[in-house]
Formats: structure tokens, C-alpha cells, sequence
């Protein structure tokens, strides 16, 4: 394993030194696409303003995918290249484990689903060109090892085709079970995650020695804080959305769903940065600030458009 890691970062770094600044700006841009604060702009946009059962499914797959991610961090433990040859740079923040890469596997899971269902030629090239350009961002970076993006894609590749699989039969399902259960079920769901990330984390130890003090160790619970409560929140929107039912992203014309996506976007940025601000430090409480942003963008928002009369 070792010479495999020493043969990658000599690869990172020849192909570092021979970029110049405007590959930097491009992978940067590439890089910001796979972060939460652009999922926070985009996948909001598809469910109020374009098809809000794509918008949920895909932001479900997302986020399952984000907490699958952070236990098989937990799992394996692995370096990033910047940890252990000061050659490579850092163009890029990062203090989670390297394998497998989340900017690779999320994007592989959340573009990928778009273009399966949207079934159009553009879709899918489009799916392409963000997977890569995201994917190998993450190298250039300094931040991956190619074969932490491999991981990212097979992992990504494999919780999409299970997602495909099983959606609908688990949609029907719950359909057909009550309200209260329905709710139960998707919070145990997401709860259960979070549990496996804890267990993983008792059973394995720090890699390294990294170059990080405790408080920014890598192995740590918090990177399965965001997306487990996002899922949370998101999940028990989803069911009491599509138990209301009176909510429609396809309606509207442009100036209906600017006023939503600006009204929503609102409602985002007032919980995720001003309850950032206003609760005190600790997990639980970023747990509910998370939760609440996954349950405004699902159910929240679409009941306050409908109130002022956005929805149509």
C-alpha cells in the first residue's frame, strides 16, 4: 500500500508543478460544486421550483450517500497526500479521512440520479462532465489520492443502483402504512445511521500520527453530524409533503418561482447561519440546526409558499 500512496503523490505533484493558476480556479470551481453550500442552492431549486418528488428523491439519495461516506471514512482511516508529503499542496481545507473521496461518490450518486430520470441526452453528458471535472478536482487539489476517487465512484456507483432498485418498492410501502408509522420508520432510518458511524468509531483506532490536534482530529464523530441530521429532517419532510399533497414545484411561472427560490433561499441562510450564531456549541445542537435545514427545505418552505400564494 505504501508504494501504491508514494506513486500517486509523486503523480500529484508532477501534475501540480506543471499547472498553472487558471487549472487552480478551474478545479476550485469544479470543487465548490461537491460542497454542502452548493447543494444547499441547487437542490432546494429542483424542489420548489422545477419537480418537488425529483427534488426530495435526490436529496434522500444525497444525503444517504454523505453519511454512507463518513462511516467508510471512520472505516478505513485513510491519509489524505498532503498528511504525509509536505511536496504536495493543500489548494483545498480538509481535516476528514481521504478513502473514499465525497466530492467523487456524492457526485457520482446525486448527478447520476438526475440524469436517470430526466432520460435526456444533455442530462447525461452533463452527469459526465461534472462527475469527472468534480472527481479530478479533488486531485489536483492536493487533497485525494486517485484511488481515493476510484473508492468515491465504485461506492457511489453501488448506493445509485440500490437507490434505483429500491426507491420505489420502499415508496409504496410506506404509502401504504399510517402516518405515524411512516415517520417512525424514516427517523429510525436515519438515527440508525449515525449509530453504525458510532460503532465504527469505537472499533477503530486513529490512523497516522496526522498532522492535527485533538480538537481537529479527523476521527471524530462531527463529520456524521451534517449529513445524518440533513437526512433526518429531509426524510420526515418528505413524508409529511407527500401526505399533504398540495404543493407543486412544476407550477408557477418564472416570477412565482423566483419569489419561491428567494423566499426559500431566505428561510435556508436564517437557520443554517443565524442558529449557527444564535445555539450554544455542541453536536446535538448541530444536529438540530442541520435537521431543521433538511425539514424547512422539504416541508417548511412548501408550506409557506403555499401560504402566500406562490404555489401556482
Amino acid at each position: 500500500m505504501d508504494t501504491i500512496l508514494i506513486w500517486q503523490i509523486e503523480w500529484i505533484v508532477a501534475v501540480q508543478a506543471a499547472a498553472g493558476a487558471p487549472w487552480t480556479q478551474l478545479a476550485q470551481a469544479f470543487s465548490f460544486i461537491g460542497t454542502e453550500y452548493f447543494f444547499l442552492l441547487v437542490m432546494p431549486a429542483i424542489l420548489w421550483c422545477y419537480d418537488a418528488p425529483l427534488g426530495v428523491r435526490a436529496g434522500l439519495a444525497l444525503m444517504t450517500s454523505a453519511t454512507v461516506n463518513g462511516i467508510l471514512k471512520l472505516a478505513f482511516h485513510m491519509p489524505r497526500p498532503q498528511w504525509i508529503d509536505a511536496r504536495v499542496q493543500a489548494l483545498a481545507e480538509e481535516t476528514s479521512y481521504g478513502l473514499p473521496s465525497g466530492h467523487a461518490q456524492n457526485s457520482v450518486v446525486l448527478w447520476g440520479y438526475l440524469a436517470y430520470r430526466i432520460r435526456r441526452w444533455w442530462a447525461t453528458l452533463g452527469a459526465v462532465v461534472l462527475i469527472l471535472g468534480i472527481s479530478f478536482s479533488r486531485i489536483f487539489l492536493g487533497v485525494h489520492f486517485p484511488t481515493d476517487v476510484l473508492g468515491g465512484w465504485i461506492v457511489g456507483a453501488v448506493i445509485l443502483a440500490l437507490f434505483v432498485w429500491l426507491e420505489d418498492p420502499i415508496a409504496r410501502w410506506l404509502k401504504s402504512r399510517p402516518l405515524g408509522m411512516r415517520l417512525v420508520v424514516v427517523a429510525l432510518g436515519s438515527i440508525s445511521l449515525l449509530g453504525i458511524g458510532w460503532l465504527v468509531l469505537q472499533g477503530t483506532s486513529p490512523g497516522g500520527p496526522w498532522p492535527f490536534g485533538p480538537e481537529a482530529s479527523p476521527h471524530a464523530i462531527q463529520g456524521l453530524i451534517p449529513p445524518t441530521a440533513a437526512l433526518f429532517g429531509l426524510a420526515l419532510g418528505a413524508v409529511l409533503l407527500a401526505d399533504w399533497g398540495k404543493f407543486d414545484g412544476r407550477l408557477g411561472g418564472v416570477g412565482k418561482r423566483a419569489g419561491r427560490l428567494a423566499m426559500g433561499l431566505g428561510g435556508v441562510a436564517l437557520l443554517y447561519i443565524g442558529l449557527n450564531l444564535l445555539l450554544p456549541e455542541g453536536q446535538l445542537w448541530r444536529f438540530l440546526r442541520y435537521g431543521l435545514v433538511g425539514f424547512w427545505i422539504a416541508y417548511g418552505a412548501p408550506r409557506v409558499f403555499v401560504a402566500a400564494r406562490l404555489d401556482r
